[in-house]
């Protein structure tokens, strides 16, 4: 079978396992409805236990994150041997955003408890808005250049585009760590000292961020075969977002966080930071690819066969949710983003191509975590509608010779029982989202927040598919039909209130 071949059938296959449950319910609830409820019990008692899997996991991740931010990691990592050799490259790729949310993100850098004197700032941009760029580039230099040891900005041409490119992060990332890489070896820093930062231009760190990651980095074992996951909340304008936006943004935080108590499978998400060895020896971002930030790992995975990892770092960075003045176009905006994350299924092809013929990676590995990435991508797209619509089809249109089955009149109590087990993670979700709220800003009224953080939750189920399911439907069938069918990278909306 030639390359391309398997090249397609590996694009067809996550979208076409969705499309078969979603098909096969709805025909055999006509036709053979006790096949569809005994595949729903089964279903459902997986989820069960996939909910009793994520909920001890998530209070580890919360308690030790509780743990972190009281710890001074500043000074244990200064203690620590090498730590004077060790700089950090912070690289914030941008994309028409405003000077204030950039100025908001200097800010909070230079607010670090690491020295600004060990940090190199990128800011990178995109010549389509080459104009406003150039202005804020030079008033940021202005004010922020002689605060760093160096303070660079590039501009991310549109020529490149084309067959191997496409416009986004992960093309303006390659370009930044190119044109860059001169300066640092110019500048003596070895790779394998170098940490560093790739995040979204309005990340807000925590002012022990980077000593944490040093402190990591400095007691890993193999610390240039790793990259760095912090707790990733979408705080900035948290108390502004609408209600679905902040039920759907906190699902995602708790999904990370139960990640990062296991993070033996696990990929890097959003903002992280990484060693520079390791990007100059897999050669960078790739240019052609939305999910750039699962992307780099796996890069990395294939290129180690399987001797790389992620390490967990408890702390927290903040970015925006999606936001918009009015309300539907807030939630297209996060329908769109939903989507975006949902095209994470084009790893799966990366992760085919590269882990089946490398000899030297194990099988068991190779296993884990394909195995991880199409049930991930499967469960995104049909767990929501198969517990709420599907699995409810055969008993509203079975024909009346099924209605007399025992299996048929005692299923509806039995998954009404097991759904009302699965509703503690919600409820544990619901109770750590209190814990994780910012502070709340003055323009925003107390009665009215406290209601609408509390109400909140009662959109779950709805979230669960317009916001999951639907989107991750989306993404896996463009990701199977290819060609112009295919995802562009996506800039979020946002709209952040001064503060």
């Amino acid at each position: 079978m030639s390359s391309p071949t398997k090249r397609r059938i590996y694009e067809i296959l996550p979208g076409a396992i969705v499309w078969i449950t979603l098909i096969g319910s709805v025909v055999l609830s006509f036709t053979y409805p006790l096949i569809v409820i005994g595949f729903i019990i089964v279903f459902d008692v997986f989820w069960l236990i996939r909910i009793g899997y994520y909920a001890p996991f998530l209070l580890i991740s919360w308690w030790r994150y509780r743990r972190a931010l009281k710890h001074d990691w500043q000074q244990d990592a200064q203690r620590l041997p090498g730590y004077d050799k060790i700089m950090h490259l912070i690289m914030l790729p941008t994309c028409g955003e405003d000077i204030e949310i950039i100025r908001g993100t200097l800010n909070t850098i230079l607010a670090s408890t690491t020295p600004c004197d060990r940090m190199i700032i990128c800011l990178g941009g995109e010549a389509r808005f080459y104009e406003q760029f150039s202005d804020i580039a030079r008033r940021v230099t202005e004010e922020y250049g002689s605060r760093f040891c160096r303070f660079v900005t590039t501009i991310h041409p549109n020529t490149q585009f084309g067959i191997d490119e496409i416009p986004g992060k992960g093309s303006n990332l390659n370009w930044m760590g190119r044109h860059i890489a001169p300066m640092i070896e110019e500048m003596g820093i070895s790779p394998d000292h170098l940490i560093v930062s790739s995040f979204d231009v309005d990340t807000i760190m925590h002012p022990q961020y980077f000593s944490c990651v040093t402190h990591a980095y400095l007691t890993s074992p193999s610390p240039t075969r790793s990259s760095y996951q912090p707790v990733a909340l979408y705080n900035n304008n948290l108390w502004e977002a609408k209600a679905p936006v902040r039920v759907a943004m906190f699902g995602t935080t708790f999904w990370l966080m139960s990640e990062l108590a296991r993070p033996e499978q696990m990929m890097t998400f959003s903002s992280h930071s990484m060693s520079w060895r390791m990007l100059l020896d897999v050669g960078f971002w790739q240019k052609d690819i939305v999910s750039e930030d699962s992307r780099i790992f796996l890069q990395a995975f294939a290129h180690y066969h399987g001797d790389y990892r992620v390490t967990p770092i408890y702390l927290p960075i903040s970015m925006d949710s999606v936001d918009s003045v009015s309300y539907a176009n807030s939630l297209l905006a996060l329908y769109k983003q939903m989507r975006r994350w949902a095209w994470g299924v084009e790893n799966f092809v990366f992760m085919m191509e590269k882990f089946l013929p490398d000899r030297k990676m194990s099988f068991r590995v190779k296993a884990l975590y394909i195995w991880k990435q199409i049930e991930g991508s499967y469960t995104w797209a049909t767990a929501p509608l198969l517990i709420t619509i599907l699995g409810r089809l055969p008993f509203w249109l079975a024909s009346d010779t099924y209605r007399s089955f025992a299996m048929f009149q005692n299923t509806p109590f039995t998954l009404q029982r097991l759904m009302q087990f699965s509703l503690v993670g919600a409820f544990i979700s619901a109770a750590l989202a209190v814990t994780l709220l910012p502070p709340r800003p003055a323009h925003v009224s107390r009665p009215y927040a406290a209601l609408t953080i509390v109400l909140q939750w009662v959109l779950l189920p709805v979230t669960g598919i317009l916001f999951g399911s639907i989107p991750a439907i989306d993404a896996q069938t463009r990701h199977m039909l290819g060609g112009r069918f295919r995802l562009g990278f996506n800039v979020t909306q946002k709209n952040r209130r001064a503060s």
